[in-house]
């Protein structure tokens, strides 16, 4: 899924709001030219029973988005909570009736030729109406990519570099060239570290497994959902540790998470099948809590969440006068 978006769709550029074809930076800009930018993604879900949309832990992202933006040494000056309020306002102000991605972005914006740092920073919100990224109802092929993923020590793959992406975008279209949906990514020791936009998650003998932080993965907020809703709701292990290539090629299920892809069942490896080759049962049962966790079906995870057009007390009024609530 590509993200076209409207130019009469309204961002946040320079401390104001105004129309995407009117936001516009120069041809010099250094981010343009040595990808010094970190961007964050966050998603909203509609609930049409509700009329609302439903922001995702976007407190969170944009807590992550700040630490991340200090490793370039960007100083973004608005506060999570301020972020979070600019996001709500763009998306009254856009009137989204939709699934919505948000993209901040944050960059040094001296327009001049010289790789070093300097102290000149703008940052950007952008939303988008945005569905599926992944088409996965079915499953997708996914294929290791010949691509090592970044190490730390070279640009940090915990944050989202702009620069960085090169690597996801080599690995993703090589691909895709192969006839493949999406690459998964080893790291410089041979293990799995994850997929190159999202992270990824293994089923081997009743055990949740996901390659930990230090090999070279992104600290998924996604990732951490579905870590949560594994324990607390499906009573499940949820293991942090390294996998081998070929454990892949054995396991009982495999998923990709993350902001944009949500949960993408993975059913054939390098053109071997999962197991039988079927999105097996702890992938349905994680991808339909994440579902009603994200929609604001479920009590015990409206925390993760901030409504769009009306407060929280009002949402838990109205769904359950219209469908009820699982108090999860």
């Amino acid at each position: 899924m590509q993200a076209d978006a409207d130019p009469k769709v309204i961002v946040y550029f320079n401390g104001q709001y105004m129309p995407l074809e009117e936001a516009r930076v120069g041809i010099l800009t250094h981010a343009l030219h040595y990808g010094t930018g970190v961007f964050e993604g966050i998603r909203a879900h509609w609930n049409e029973a509700a009329q609302d949309l439903f922001v995702m832990r976007p407190v969170e992202h944009f807590e992550r988005w700040k630490h991340n933006c200090g490793i370039l040494r960007i100083d973004v000056p608005a506060s999570p909570e301020e972020l979070t309020a600019i996001t709500i306002e763009l998306m009254r102000r856009n009137g989204f009736r939709t699934n919505v991605y948000v993209r901040p972005l944050a960059y040094k914006s001296a327009e001049r030729v010289g790789v070093s740092f300097d102290e000149q920073n703008s940052f950007a919100v952008i939303a988008l109406p945005f569905g599926e990224y992944l088409h996965a109802e079915k499953g997708i092929h996914a294929g290791v990519s010949s691509w090592r993923r970044i190490e730390d020590n070279a640009i940090p793959a915990r944050a989202k570099i702009c620069g960085a992406y090169v690597n996801s975008a080599l690995a993703s279209d090589e691909a895709r060239q192969c006839g493949f949906d999406e690459a998964i990514f080893l790291n410089e020791n041979g293990h799995v570290a994850e997929g190159a936009t999202c992270n990824i998650f293994m089923v081997r003998k009743g055990v949740l497994i996901t390659p930990p932080v230090y090999e070279n993965v992104l600290e998924g907020i996604t990732r951490d959902a579905v870590m949560q809703l594994a324990r607390r709701e499906l009573g499940l292990q949820v293991v942090e540790r390294p996998i081998d290539r070929s454990e892949l090629y054995v396991c009982d299920e495999l998923f990709f998470t993350g902001t944009a892809v949500g949960i993408a069942p993975i059913i054939r490896v390098d053109h071997r099948q999962v197991k039988d080759g079927k999105i097996g049962a702890m992938t349905r049962g994680v991808q339909q809590l994440y579902f009603n966790a994200t929609r604001g079906h479920m009590l015990a995870y409206w925390k993760w969440l901030m409504p769009v057009y009306q407060s929280m007390t009002q949402h838990e009024q109205n769904l359950i006068s219209l469908v009820g609530v699982n108090a999860g």
